[in-house]
């Protein structure tokens, strides 16, 4: 029997100021991208490019969808397992 190791998908967050800007969000069609985006990142975190920056802080990364026209900047926690979105774009 043949067992297949699933990597469990990483946690989805929101800084306050993304919160706010989902907020707004009052198309179907632009949650419907959003959520597309999300998942994309949740499955594989490291999706998106860096962001060059300091060492300070935590790495930000851009994922953006053309198809979709989503951009999101996010970072990702030490274990991988949450990713905490800090600005939103759609």
């Amino acid at each position: 029997m043949t067992h297949h190791q699933h990597r469990r998908r990483a946690r989805i967050a929101f800084s306050d100021s993304a919160a706010k800007q989902m907020e707004g969000l009052t198309s179907e069609a632009e949650i419907h991208a959003l959520d597309r985006a999300l998942v994309v990142v949740s499955v594989d975190p490291e999706v998106g490019e860096p962001i060059p920056g300091t060492a300070a802080g935590p790495q930000l990364r851009e994922y953006a969808d053309d198809v979709e026209r989503v951009r999101i900047l996010y970072w990702i926690s030490v274990l991988k397992t949450v990713v905490v979105v800090a600005y939103i774009e759609v």
